[in-house]
């Protein structure tokens, strides 16, 4: 196959991943939206509404949720500007789903001649790509807040667009922090650079090089500005309830108040892998490069299934403890047997780890095998550095109270911003003095 064709079919393959992975994450964040909430506030949480007996640990009520808003009345306002008010919703969810396409996956790998690349776009001004299409996002709420013609949707686009303005500075400094650091705008080459080990004024120290060690500062600005930029408590003040009822969305129901709660948890995720990738190294593994890892392949694969082995048997053991405490809510039916049927699931993962184990110390390996047990071990890693974020945004939300607007703006305009200059002008000094 020609090269240019084989890429092209590369690109087509990653885009269509990249658009629908933040898709795969929403349900799942979802329940974990739920769930979470429930453990912090100290109660059961969703685990009523079942299929066939089947309640899958509460997600089951994420299918009620989808039949629910299918199966409501679709209300246009009459005094509401319709094709703006249409646009505004689908405007949210497409721009939630734009900023993954450079985000990499994995380092890309040969096969049968030709280069695999585990991104589908790998623009030399990246990092610029991510600001821009994240700040389009506020477009839709300034939209559905105007366009529905009532005070309190406009009234929640206005602090949007505000909040976005206060917080778009001080993310866009710690992003010129990181890049005067790193020396390069593409995220393929700052995640590159993150896979080796860090150097402060020549001596190597016993970290990686992520962006979390070298701007500590941009890295918690960075962090705050997107709790924000996401319309995350405690920034929600472009729909708080007490203050707007519903805020921006308050006209929209069914499948277009649908796509706004979509795109809300879509950020969130886009939020977790832009972070992962600019400050946690993205999908290199700590201490251990690519080359290393695809040129050991036996210890990869003996040191994955051992943890593996322990993952699988915890997790197996803590839904066993579970099952023992819900036998008091469910006596009988499916719902008394699932979660030890899901024990004995991972159970019986943890036994596949053990075959794999003795085929590690015993079998032979063909020469494809390390680069590709490398890439899977990469996406691995990246999706645990993800996963951890999308659970700090919930746990954050159901901890904190929520600002007031002074100050919500105080914070970014007399603390944030003012830290990032001075964590510029730091950077700058540190970089001459180690040259």
């Amino acid at each position: 196959m020609d090269n240019q064709v084989f890429t092209l079919i590369n690109i087509a393959v990653m885009t269509v991943v990249m658009w629908i992975t933040p898709l795969q994450f929403v349900p799942f964040m979802i329940w974990l939206e739920r769930k979470g909430s429930a453990i912090i506030q100290d109660r059961i949480g969703p685990n009523r509404a079942e299929i066939l007996g089947f309640r899958l640990f509460g997600m089951v009520h994420n299918f009620s949720d989808v039949v629910k808003l299918l199966n409501k009345e679709n209300i246009t306002p009459t005094h509401a500007n319709r094709f703006f008010y249409a646009m505004a919703p689908f405007w949210s969810m497409t721009v939630s789903l734009l900023p993954l396409l450079i985000i990499p996956l994995a380092a890309p790998i040969d096969v049968f001649g030709h280069t695999v690349r585990f991104q589908a776009a790998n623009f030399d001004v990246g990092v610029l790509y991510i600001l821009s299409i994240t700040s389009m996002g506020v477009f839709a709420v300034i939209l559905a807040g105007w366009a529905s013609n009532n005070k309190f949707s406009l009234m929640g686009g206005i602090r949007s667009s505000a909040q976005m303005i206060s917080y778009e500075l001080s993310m866009g400094l710690a992003i010129v922090a990181l890049l005067m650091v790193y020396q390069n705008t593409q995220v393929s080459s700052m995640v590159e650079t993150q896979g080796r080990w860090l150097i402060v004024f020549g001596h190597t120290l016993p970290l990686p090089n992520w962006g979390l060690f070298l701007q500590p500062i941009a890295f918690v600005l960075f962090l705050v500005a997107s709790f924000a930029e996401t319309n995350r408590n405690p920034f929600d003040l472009a729909e708080g309830e007490s203050e707007l009822v519903a805020g921006y969305h308050i006209e929209y129901s069914s499948v277009k108040f649908a796509l706004f709660f979509m795109a809300e948890y879509s950020n969130m995720v886009v939020a977790s892998f832009v972070i992962a990738t600019l400050f946690l190294g993205g999908y290199q593994v700590p201490y251990f490069s690519t080359d290393v890892l695809a040129a050991h392949p036996r210890e990869v694969l003996i040191t994955v299934c051992i943890l593996g082995f322990i993952k699988c048997v915890l997790l197996g053991y803590l839904i066993g403890l579970k099952a023992r405490q819900q036998e008091t809510l469910f006596k009988k039916g499916v719902a008394k047997w699932e979660p030890f049927l899901f024990s004995g699931l991972f159970y019986g993962l943890a036994v596949v780890c053990l075959a794999g184990l003795f085929y590690a110390f015993n079998g032979s390996f063909a020469p494809w095998f390390g680069p590709v047990l490398t890439t899977l071990l990469q996406m691995g890693c990246l999706l645990v550095k993800v996963l951890f974020f999308c659970w700090l945004f919930v746990w954050v939300r159901w901890t904190l109270p929520r600002f007031r607007y002074d100050q919500l703006m105080n914070l970014g305009w007399k603390m944030l911003l003012p830290l990032g200059l001075v964590n510029l002008l730091v950077t700058g000094v540190w970089l001459l003095i180690s040259k």
